[in-house]
């Protein structure tokens, strides 16, 4: 999965992405208590990508 889709859906879900970091950005829940850590990789792994949603819908 493309990176610009996951931060798509992401988006799409509430999160908000708090600040770019040198291998990973980190997003964070509506909520504001929850954070994901997102490789900064053009092209993701389809399993990272979907495990990563699915904690993401978890916490929202």
């Amino acid at each position: 999965m493309k990176r610009r889709e996951l931060e798509r859906r992401l988006r799409e879900l509430g999160w908000t992405l708090q600040r770019h970091g040198g291998k990973h950005d980190v997003w964070v829940g509506a909520s504001g208590s929850f954070t994901e850590y997102v490789p900064r990789h053009p092209e993701l792994n389809e399993r990272l990508a979907q495990v990563i949603l699915r904690r993401a819908k978890e916490r929202k």
